[in-house]
């Protein structure tokens, strides 16, 4: 039996470098690109399977199942979702600088529509992706490392000649950190790349005479244009974006707001959120310029038209649109990649300079295998012509020998021994050639057309021809500027073909400033029915229909329009509403849940008590608890300016019965669940501060609980059923707060 050893550790050292493994599986293997060629693992092994399918740009599309299923169990097991998602966005163009996968059939929309499945859509590479990403694989200019089950080989960079990181961008999220680069215009950054080259101490103010800044696929404007240099300096910050917005003139002296380019950031449901946020200015009162909004984009563009009013104010417009909405939005900078085998956070500067040595890396070890293949070319060449001169004597070999081996070995080292020649000058002459193994071979394997005048006169010219890539590959190999030239020719040729006009503007613009149209403040009565619709109506309309409000309404509160109102929850939890989030209108409207203006949520909690801000803040207010928990607070300490927070502080499955206003000169009834009845004076009410939990108003019996407290004005009457029977409040004996209290049956 083999001896085994149990190694003994501390369990947080095992944790410590299991995550730390997991962590950097997650940075180094799927979530970060690799700066020099801008791909995350999971694009690099699609494209890289695509290439291998033969799925080319001038070739037939293939089925989004086929390449997800072929890359999955040859290089990426990683789920079949993500590699979709990966080649669905490669396909997008309102989301990379440029494409690098041609789709076919529906790959959604800017406007958040997803794709369709894997199984009815189809795709090939696109043609940049083929000549500047894949070629010259098989020149041996990358290294090919195993896949996770080492039954295949996969580059484990794809030779991308662009500087792929800019110009396309990256997002990802991985563990403790995050990468978010925005796209360039290719012109500008292959400029940046041969200015680099050109002189490598270039700054990057001077880099930024190239780039002017990010380029995105939507357009738009980016608007902070002086801290693009500190941005790209440190690879970090913030760019403010903003749509692109036109005024159209219409009949009748009115106009509309045409937004033709989006922030980056809308992408998606940015879109739909925009219209509603558009939507919420008009009904919170906000504006009153907007009469209709719609979303007319289409394959041409995009297109939201913004019907105003007569005379209204454009400008104030617009820079309300930028500040309220995501019209204007940011886009975090944090250009971090994979630079030999580490996490880095690098500026425009530092990524190109990545690339560059990349590129010179590709085109050493490619000119080198090139000037090998030529340099065999050569000895074989040479070779042949030299047999060409002694061909009489090579056939009397031939003739002479056995076999191959004793011809190749007469051939290579002059042995003559088991070959018979004509003549004593044959011999000798055959013991004096000295051909190599390439050599020989070639020889052997030629045919006897070679030997044709014109053919020959071929050969010649091709040794010629050969002579001159040896000397050409020698003097890109060792000299700098050579290299860099051929460089820079791919580069131009590249950009040539492939660069397009810059979409985004870069500028410095004005502070969004708007004046908020000032809210005329009235009086208006809040109505909230049994169901949590609430709104507010008129004074005036209120006492005109009285008798039905009242009928109909739970809760009836007169307040200024530009208050506060406060939704005191059984949860302990006092919610705000601003009035004017609430619709006003007419008396038939039938408002609006209450929870879609507030945190308050129907389904978690219940309301026991609500009033107006302002008048709760001259006044104490009273809780009481299911476990006879009672308190008085001040009523300042509820003006607060969150939408929530904590009302008073609850034991274990405590829940608040009662909140309401309470004075010195009040008596307080607690009523249980059992009938039991305790009557004390207000005065005994101990004033604590909100988070506190109160004293104990009343002693219970087992399972009982206060059901409701009542809070008693003078000479008051009221009166409450107790089962079939009526009972006064009123007369009930005075007792002592924590005690027992009476029992009275119904």
């Amino acid at each position: 039996m083999q001896d085994s050893q149990i190694i003994r550790t501390e369990y947080s050292d095992v944790m410590k470098k299991s995550y730390i493994d997991y962590a950097m599986s997650v940075i180094i293997a799927r979530a970060l690109p690799d700066v020099r060629d801008g791909l995350k693992p999971v694009q690099r092994r699609t494209l890289y399977d695509m290439h291998e399918l033969g799925i080319r740009y001038d070739r037939p599309y293939r089925k989004c199942a086929r390449i997800v299923g072929d890359t999955m169990g040859k290089y990426h097991p990683h789920g079949d979702s993500s590699i979709y998602e990966a080649l669905v966005v490669m396909a997008q163009e309102f989301k990379k600088g440029m494409i690098l996968v041609d789709g076919h059939g529906n790959f959604g929309s800017i406007e958040g529509d997803g794709a369709a499945a894997m199984r009815y859509t189809e795709a090939r590479l696109a043609k940049v992706t083929q000549e500047a990403y894949l070629a010259d694989l098989d020149k041996d200019i990358v290294d090919f490392v195993p896949n996770f089950d080492e039954t295949e080989k996969e580059p484990e960079v794809l030779p991308v000649r662009l500087p792929n990181l800019l110009v396309n961008g990256a997002e990802g999220i991985a563990v403790g950190m995050a990468t978010s680069i925005p796209t360039h215009n290719l012109g500008e950054v292959i400029d940046a790349v041969k200015a680099y080259m050109k002189n490598d101490d270039i700054s990057t103010k001077q880099l930024m005479r190239y780039i002017k800044g990010p380029d995105f696929p939507t357009g738009g404007i980016v608007v902070n244009k002086d801290d693009l240099l500190d941005i790209y300096e440190n690879g970090a910050g913030k760019i403010k974006i903003r749509g692109k917005v036109e005024v159209e003139e219409m009949k009748g002296g009115k106009s509309r707001l045409v937004i033709t380019e989006i922030p980056y950031t809308m992408i998606g449901a940015g879109i739909g959120k925009f219209l509603n946020d558009v939507c919420a200015l008009v009904e919170s009162k906000k504006t009153s310029d907007i009469v209709d909004i719609s979303n007319q984009s289409s394959k041409e563009g995009i297109r939201i038209v913004i019907e105003l009013k007569r005379g209204a104010d454009i400008e104030n417009l617009t820079n309300m649109l930028y500040k309220k909405t995501r019209l204007e939005d940011t886009f975090g900078v944090n250009m971090l990649a994979v630079a030999n085998g580490r996490p880095e956070t690098m500026g425009l500067k530092k990524i190109i300079e990545h690339h560059v040595d990349f590129q010179f890396e590709m085109a050493t070890r490619k000119y080198q295998n090139l000037l090998n293949k030529e340099k065999d070319k050569k000895e074989i060449q040479e070779g042949l012509i030299k047999a060409c001169d002694v061909i009489d004597l090579i056939i009397e070999i031939l003739r002479g020998s056995q076999s191959v081996k004793d011809a190749k070995a007469c051939l290579v080292s002059g042995v003559t021994d088991n070959i018979k020649f004509k003549t004593k000058i044959s011999k000798k002459m055959a013991s004096m050639l000295r051909f190599t193994e390439r050599q020989a071979t070639a020889i052997l394997e030629m045919r006897l057309y070679k030997l044709i005048g014109l053919e020959i006169e071929a050969l010649m010219k091709e040794h010629d021809e050969t002579l001159a890539k040896i000397a050409r590959y020698e003097e890109i190999l060792n000299n700098y500027d050579s290299m860099a030239q051929v460089i820079i020719e791919d580069l131009d040729r590249l950009k040539a073909e492939f660069a397009r006009k810059r979409r985004t503007v870069v500028e410095n613009a004005q502070e969004a400033v708007y004046e908020e149209k000032k809210v005329e403040e009235q009086e208006v009565v809040f109505l909230m029915d049994r169901f949590g619709y609430a709104k507010t109506v008129d004074s005036n309309t209120y006492g005109r229909n009285k008798e039905a409000a009242d009928a109909e309404n739970k809760y009836i509160i007169s307040c200024m329009n530009t208050g506060k109102l406060c939704v005191f929850t059984n949860t302990g939890k006092m919610h705000q509403v601003k009035v004017l989030d609430l619709p006003y209108g007419k008396f038939r409207d039938k408002g609006i849940p209450i929870d879609n203006v507030s945190n308050y949520d129907s389904t978690q909690e219940e309301i026991v008590y609500l009033c107006d801000s302002e008048q709760m803040r001259y006044a104490r207010l009273f809780f009481a608890t299911k476990q006879g928990m009672v308190k008085k607070v001040d009523g300042n300490e509820f003006q607060v300016a969150k939408r929530t927070i904590g009302a008073t502080k609850l034991q274990a499955d405590d829940m608040v019965v009662t909140v309401g206003v309470i004075c010195e000169d009040q008596s307080v009834v607690l009523r249980t669940k059992d009938g039991y009845f305790l009557k004390f004076s207000a005065e005994e009410v101990a004033e604590k501060k909100k988070g506190a939990i109160g004293v104990r108003g009343m002693k219970l019996r087992k399972d009982d609980e206060v059901k409701e407290a009542y809070l008693l004005e003078e000479g008051a009457e009221v009166k409450v059923m107790v089962g079939e029977r009526e009972v006064s409040l009123g007369r009930l004996k005075m007792g002592k707060r924590d005690g027992n209290g009476t029992k009275v049956r119904g």
